[in-house]
């Protein structure tokens, strides 16, 4: 199967670009940048010497002329939001399959939408695209879906572990504290002074607190999960390090709740998935053992002093949090191993 990329220079874009080219079912067909127009792959990313990348040539990011490509049958939005949206716009309605990584539809709600991200640039696409976390999400979506929105990388290292208590009724749905720290990579590819190696390098810091724009993904999806509204106070952190997400997250047990319980509840729901790893209580999972791989790690323990559950997982923000898991999302939608590409 050929698919393609629109938006294929940035951080996500180019691990995107690596994992489907060494994928064993699909063929990279077309790669798009303004920027690089002309430009062979392997010119942009070195460390693709040598490979079929020495031969695919960026092409331009022209709605209309990638919608008429009738020979790729699959197309990965590596965009901002609001650009990812224009494209879906022509690529939709001409059959294409879209997976796109930015947050244009990870939220059902227009009002909430538009609240957190600003006008919505395809609204009339949001009944027949829907946020899909393959581990969550109910198998039905790759039946009933158009457009895949892939969860990104704060809401995934949250709703992975908290979701599933939720929805069992472990842990409360009030008084919820989830800090997460980020890997500068998360801000994408752009020159700015605040990612620069000198001011981030010995540096940790808090930003986007009270109203980080993906809060209105991660609240939906949890109150979905817990069948009633949830409120978070996420309280994001960029981290000086160049790619991985650390996420703890405090919510009261709820009364009788057990370890034993919440353990039982993950194994529940992530039992047969190969990129969700349990550790045992007590050990905390550890960026540098999930950079460069599609899994996340999980573990939990009680405080009987507070009581509180305190959650934390761990994930490399390009790989389970945006590229990685966009291909897992291929996969389960054409009918590949899950696997496929990413083991």
């Amino acid at each position: 199967m050929n698919v393609g990329i629109v938006g294929a220079s940035g951080y996500s874009g180019e691990v995107l670009v690596k994992l489907l080219l060494s994928h064993p079912h699909v063929t990279l067909a077309a790669v798009t940048s303004r920027q690089h127009v002309g430009k062979t792959l392997s010119a942009v990313i070195p460390a693709l010497r040598g490979t079929a990348a020495d031969r695919l040539q960026f092409i331009d990011s022209d709605a209309a002329a990638l919608a008429a490509r009738a020979d790729i049958a699959l197309w990965f939005l590596a965009l901002p939001h609001g650009a990812a949206a224009d494209f879906a716009r022509a690529l939709v309605p001409a059959g294409r399959r879209v997976i796109d990584l930015s947050a244009d539809f990870r939220v059902a709600s227009l009002p909430v939408y538009e609240q957190y991200y600003g006008k919505h640039h395809a609204p009339e696409l949001l009944p027949v695209a829907g946020f899909v976390l393959p581990e969550l999400t109910d198998p039905q979506w790759t039946k009933t879906l158009k457009l895949a929105a892939a969860p990104g990388c704060y809401p995934t290292s949250i709703l992975v572990p908290l979701a599933p208590l939720l929805a069992a009724g472990l842990v409360s749905r009030e008084h919820i504290v989830a800090n997460s720290f980020s890997g500068v990579s998360g801000a994408g590819r752009k020159a700015e002074e605040q990612y620069l190696f000198v001011e981030r390098a010995e540096s940790a810091r808090a930003y986007g607190l009270t109203k980080h724009r993906h809060l209105a993904e991660i609240e939906e999806q949890l109150s979905l999960a817990a069948g009633g509204k949830v409120v978070v106070q996420f309280n994001p952190h960029l981290a000086p390090m160049r790619r991985g997400i650390a996420t703890t997250i405090t919510v009261p047990a709820a009364p009788g709740a057990t370890l034993d319980a919440i353990y039982a509840a993950w194994r529940r729901t992530y039992a047969g998935r190969p990129f969700v790893a349990l550790l045992p209580a007590g050990e905390t999972p550890d960026t540098a053992h999930t950079v460069g791989t599609n899994r996340i790690d999980l573990s939990a323990v009680l405080d009987p002093r507070t009581g509180n559950a305190v959650l934390t997982s761990a994930e490399d923000n390009l790989v389970k949090g945006a590229s990685g898991q966009a291909v897992q999302i291929m996969n389960l939608w054409c009918g590949f191993p899950e696997d496929a590409g990413l083991a």
